[in-house]
């Protein structure tokens, strides 16, 4: 009897765990799936729409919801420099790689991300650029490096003058209680690639749930030809490569000679 009480009262705790966690869900959805750009690409601009759908078992939360929104682009590994002046010449006198870094990374919500959960939090979910890791090749090891880090300081300034990396607390309007967007920019020099978009709903300082959506860069046109045609042809295109070059310096030489 016992042991049937027990399975009893985990399977009650386990439907009332499964209701706690259906009682809120998000819906989100992009203005496009797919963005393509050519040789005149000046950058675009992508809105991501949200709703919170409630049903009868959802507590009533006392100050409202939060959202939080992470945007990556591909990876990429990148190598950093420091110069330094030495007898009035500007040489490299240290480098590191930074390893399977995001190539874009954009992080929204609707108010400054420390009052919208607590930071143990923030640092699990990557919230912030303070939260995020960016490891970097040190020796032999691979690992993300203090906040305070002169590499990491500079990686992230670069990037954000480069409007690849950015971070708003106030990119994300509520239209209503339930009803959410947030526009994300993307400019012109954007890795072609998939980029995933991670949207989290807080209340009361606790991640209640979240969900994810993609979209896509694609070249388009004659980039996209020669992109094509570099990755599946090798070969051919680099035997076509050195014949345009070549042909290209006869035909100078012949409009530029001289008599």
């Amino acid at each position: 009897m016992r042991r049937v009480s027990v399975i009893g009262a985990l399977l009650l705790l386990l439907t009332g765990a499964s209701a706690a966690l259906a009682a809120e869900r998000l819906v989100v959805s992009l203005s496009t799936q797919r963005v393509l750009i050519n040789s005149v690409f000046s950058g675009a601009e992508l809105v991501l729409f949200g709703a919170i759908e409630r049903d009868a078992n959802a507590p009533e939360r006392r100050f409202g919801y939060d959202i939080a929104a992470i945007v990556s682009g591909p990876t990429q590994s990148l190598l950093t420099l420091r110069k330094e002046q030495v007898g009035g010449i500007w040489v490299n006198v240290e480098s590191r790689t930074f390893v399977n870094v995001p190539s874009y990374l954009a992080i929204f919500a609707n108010r400054p991300f420390d009052q919208i959960s607590r930071p143990e939090l923030l640092r699990r979910l990557h919230i912030g650029f303070d939260n995020t890791i960016l490891r970097q090749q040190i020796g032999p090891d691979v690992a993300d490096v203090v906040r305070g880090d002169a590499f990491r300081q500079a990686f992230l300034r670069l990037k954000v003058q480069r409007r690849l990396y950015m971070e708003s607390p106030k990119a994300v309007t509520f239209l209503a209680p339930t009803l959410f967007r947030a526009s994300i920019p993307l400019p012109a020099d954007a890795a072609v690639g998939s980029y995933s978009v991670d949207v989290m709903l807080f209340a009361d300082g606790a991640l209640v749930t979240r969900t994810t959506s993609a979209f896509e860069i694609l070249k388009v046109g004659f980039e996209r030809f020669v992109v094509t045609a570099a990755r599946d042809y090798g070969l051919a295109y680099g035997i076509v490569t050195v014949m345009m070059a070549l042909a290209t310096g006869w035909f100078a030489s012949i409009v530029f000679r001289r008599d």
